[in-house]
Order: C-alpha cells, then sequence, then structure tokens
C-alpha cells in the first residue's frame, strides 16, 4: 500500500462520521498542494546554496474554486562550505552582499515556512502537503536536501510526489515555460521581477489555480 493509499483511507474514514470538511481534503486524495519555488547557488542540491525559497499554500472555497494563500518568503545564508555559481548569482541578480538583503538560516527558513505548510494543511483537513512547482523535481530535491542538512524531523511535504506546471501548461496552454505559460492563460508576468523566489512561486500559484480551476468548469472534477 502506497502512503498516498494510506493517506487516502485516513481522509475517507475521518469524513465519514465528522462535520463539515473543506472541499479540499477531498480534491487531491487529501493532500494539500503548496506552490514552492528555490532560487539556488546552481543545480546540484546536494552541493550548492539555497538562497531564497518562497512557499503558497493553495485553499478552496465552497464552491470548490482553488485560490493562493498568503505567501511565505525568505533570503537564506548559504550553508558553510556551500557552492554557488557565478552563473546562478547573475541569471538570478541576487546579490549577496547586499545590506537589505536580511537573510537568514536555513534552519530558520524551513521552520517557519513548515510552520504555515502545517497550519494550511490542518486548516484544510488534509493530511499532507504536496509540492507544486514549476519543474518541481528541481524545488524538491533542494528543499528535501536542506531538510536533511539540518536534520529536520517534521517535514511536512510528500518526499518524492509533487504536481508540476510546465507539465500542466504543456497540456492546457502548449507552454512549458512560466512567462509563457502566464501569458497563455491571460496572466500578467513582468520579467523584470522574474526569478526571485517570491515573484516566480505567486505567479506559479496563480498558473495552477487557473488551470486547475479551468478545469473543473470543464466538468473534469465534479463538485463535492
Amino acid at each position: 500500500m502506497s502512503e498516498f493509499d494510506y493517506d487516502n483511507d485516513a481522509i475517507e474514514g475521518a469524513g465519514a462520521g465528522g462535520g463539515h470538511r473543506s472541499p479540499m481534503a477531498y480534491r487531491f486524495r487529501g493532500f494539500l498542494p503548496v506552490v514552492v519555488d528555490v532560487e539556488t547557488g546552481g543545480f546540484n542540491a546536494a552541493t550548492d546554496a539555497l538562497l531564497e525559497i518562497a512557499a503558497t499554500p493553495i485553499l478552496m472555497d465552497d464552491d470548490g474554486q482553488v485560490y493562493p494563500d498568503q505567501t511565505s518568503f525568505f533570503r537564506v545564508e548559504p550553508f558553510e562550505g556551500a557552492n554557488i555559481e557565478p552563473a546562478a548569482l547573475e541569471f538570478t541578480g541576487i546579490k549577496l552582499d547586499h545590506p537589505l538583503r536580511m537573510a537568514v538560516s536555513e534552519s530558520h527558513a524551513l521552520t517557519e515556512i513548515f510552520k504555515h505548510v502545517r497550519k494550511a494543511v490542518k486548516s484544510a483537513g488534509c493530511k499532507r502537503a504536496v509540492l507544486v512547482g514549476h519543474n518541481a523535481f528541481f524545488d524538491l530535491g533542494f528543499l528535501n536536501a536542506a531538510v536533511e542538512r539540518n536534520d529536520i524531523k517534521r517535514n511536512p511535504f510528500h518526499p518524492f510526489s509533487c504536481f508540476d506546471t510546465a507539465t500542466l501548461g504543456g497540456l492546457a496552454y502548449g507552454q512549458t515555460v512560466l512567462a509563457k505559460a502566464c501569458a497563455a492563460a491571460d496572466i500578467e508576468f513582468d520579467g523584470r521581477e522574474a526569478h526571485s523566489a517570491r515573484y516566480d512561486t505567486e505567479k506559479t500559484a496563480e498558473l495552477f489555480c487557473t488551470i486547475v480551476n479551468r478545469w473543473r468548469e470543464m466538468g473534469g472534477w465534479p463538485p463535492v
């Protein structure tokens, strides 16, 4: 039995005799989508620095429409011995020595984000979070590496399953680049703000919600 099967049984059992539950508790088999974006010092999650991280839980109203919650965002101090490629800093525009960067440790950033995520999971009546990302394997890899590096025991995210808006954007709009998928979905996207973890997380959340809501309007998921 997989973890998804186990948690789905738990959700169904909990709903059988309980009171009102959020529709989100049933939409993704008891998993709450949480959009995550990271900005890093390279492509290797084991050796390269985590420099920014943002997370936006996805909520659902009583009509079954999903929408983004508030975003948690932190600039992160590179862990001791971390590799940082100059090309990565040039690409993201991150200035490590900027006096207003106000970075925090990986442990602090993850602890605060996980508090936000666990609160959203509990409020929605879900059992666990599932990461949503644009090329989600990248964000999940860096998240899992930081969790292991800091010996964090209570990780609210599923360790390997994720939802990828690059795939969903390709399906819905024929576009796999975030900016182009947003344009196709009539979502405003400012290229000057791109490659900030906060901005990319919020735009990815908008894209995810647009696709999920449109799918429901087309009859792809029945109302609760």
